[in-house]
């Protein structure tokens, strides 16, 4: 007995292959020079000090100008505030293993990128991607950056 598929079965097989291909996608990201080196410098990271010493004086040095980000200019705190946010940033990028984390980071970000622009753009071209990077074409970061102009959607 011969008989055609109905729309629906097309449609779970289509469904199907999409989930298995994804799934090597996946693996094939997880497997990648770039995962690698991220989870590498994360480890060496988090096992580093130095490094945990670093990160809590820029989340307290964060926190504290919080406040004064607020009230802006206008806070009697406000630029001594600033200034020790971008002294513990600068001890942040002093610190090799922080430094050598972003760095994998911002590869595996391109990595994503890359492949999720490709999806999109075998979809169409006017699908938008999300990036945390700046986008040289439009000027604007990602959403997850903190650059989002508000034209996302």
């Amino acid at each position: 007995m011969n008989r055609k598929m109905s729309v629906q079965e097309q449609q779970v097989l289509d469904m199907t292959a999409l989930l298995t291909e994804s799934t090597e996608l996946a693996e094939m990201i997880l497997g990648s020079q770039e995962m690698e080196r991220y989870l590498y410098w994360k480890q060496i990271m988090e096992q580093d000090p130095k490094a945990q010493e670093a990160i809590r004086q820029f989340a307290v040095a964060k926190e504290a100008f919080a406040d004064c980000e607020r009230f802006g200019h206008f806070h009697p705190d406000y630029h001594a505030g600033l200034e020790k946010v971008e002294k513990a940033q600068q001890a942040l990028h002093d610190v090799e293993a922080i430094r050598y984390f972003k760095e994998a980071e911002t590869a595996l970000d391109e990595l994503l990128y890359d492949v999720s622009l490709t999806i999109a753009r075998s979809v169409s071209e006017s699908v938008k991607v999300p990036s945390n990077t700046l986008l040289p074409d439009t000027g604007t970061g990602g959403c997850g950056a903190g650059g989002c102009s508000g034209k996302c959607g």
